[in-house]
């Protein structure tokens, strides 16, 4: 609570906001995001069902659509990211130590965006194509735990590989990424940087060899070999060599062409670090299913934003609670017990480690679930 209102303090959020706090709307909105609410009208009805319990759950303003309205419009988006970064910083110390399936000392995060559709005519400042609306959540995940390190949400028309100049690089850390941020001149800062980089290779890009080392081709491994471009604007913008590592996938049947700025690890360590970069696409696949960021209580730029920051909180806080607490269920499982119990007046580790409960929750679905180790 103390770095929350610290947040509120920051941007003076509880100015001219007479009776819903804050406090109030995170509130309101995580309870959507716990039970599955669709819209405003329907909080505020289920809210007022549940009166007498509203005030033991932190909740001390009248809930209406119409206060939970004019929040959309007066409180801060920027409150709610900035105490998402607070949990963050809190979750990733405790995941410090998680297996991610590759044994590394260094931090190695994958970077992707995803699209989330909009109506053009309710969002116009989501413009991505003529008719069609969108925005984009441009995200570093740390692998680790899999807990996002750094989210940028912006209109449809801005490029993946623009959220490069955002990033702090952290030396020695890597940077998982796909085609799409195969720039070059970006590449080189995350090498100016002391950052190592994993990208795989477009068909048309232009490299000469210099020097190959032997590979097992036991493991998928085709070839190993430093490089340098040979493209003029190519050439100029990463000036230094690099090394490309080709690996055919025996599953899929399938060529993958990496390009990586590290040349002491081993070739088959490269290849498992870009494979480990799936768990981000199993992260906006999680968020999208089991939290509120498809549908929104708002149609401002401020109503959506808060919204996909109080998700992200969501998110953080279960797997908070999950390390902390030491729960074997996933986090599909964790979200679903509470759906049904927040209301409850009862110790949640009882509530959450009752294994007959859990296994009364657990749905059998294809979907792999984040943490169900």
């Amino acid at each position: 609570m103390h770095q929350f209102r610290r947040c509120v303090n920051r941007y003076n959020g509880n100015y001219n906001m007479k009776s819903f706090s804050c406090l109030d709307r995170f509130l309101c909105i995580s309870f959507a995001q716990l039970s599955y609410r669709e819209s405003l009208r329907d909080i505020e009805s289920c809210l007022c069902a549940m009166q007498n319990k509203l005030y033991h759950m932190g909740i001390r303003s009248p809930v209406s659509k119409s206060t939970s309205v004019d929040a959309n419009e007066k409180s801060d988006w920027r409150i709610y990211a900035d105490f998402a970064q607070v949990l963050i910083n809190t979750a990733r110390d405790l995941y410090v130590d998680h297996d991610f399936g590759v044994e590394l000392d260094e931090t190695v995060y994958a970077l992707d965006a995803s699209t989330i559709d909009l109506c053009l005519s309710l969002f116009p400042w989501t413009r991505f194509r003529k008719t069609k609306g969108a925005i984009k959540l441009h995200t570093l995940l740390d692998l680790r735990g899999s807990i996002p390190t750094f989210i940028s949400i912006t209109d449809g028309k801005v490029h993946d590989v623009n959220v490069l100049d955002y990033l702090f690089l952290e030396p020695g850390a890597f940077y998982v990424m796909d085609r799409g941020y195969l720039d070059f001149a970006r590449l080189f800062e995350i090498t100016k940087a002391s950052a190592f980089f994993i990208i795989r290779s477009k068909r048309n890009t232009q490299l000469r060899r210099i020097y190959s080392s032997p590979v097992d081709k036991s493991t998928g491994l085709r070839c190993d070999q430093t490089v340098v471009f040979t493209g003029y604007n190519a050439s100029r913008d990463y000036p230094e060599k690099l090394r490309r590592i080709k690996f055919y996938d025996e599953e899929k049947k399938r060529s993958f062409t990496f390009l990586t700025n590290n040349f002491v690890l081993p070739a088959i360590v490269i290849t498992q670090l870009y494979k480990s970069r799936w768990q981000i696409e199993l992260f906006f696949k999680w968020i999208k299913q089991h939290l509120r960021i498809k549908a929104f209580y708002g149609t401002s730029m401020n109503a959506v934003k808060t919204q996909i920051w109080i998700a992200i909180s969501i998110y953080v806080l279960v797997a908070i609670m999950k390390k902390e607490l030491k729960l074997e269920a996933s986090l599909y499982t964790i979200l679903q017990i509470l759906s049904v119990t927040i209301f409850e007046k009862c110790p949640i580790l009882g509530v959450l480690a009752d294994e007959e409960l859990q296994n009364q929750m657990h749905i059998h679905h294809n979907q792999v679930n984040l943490f169900d180790l």
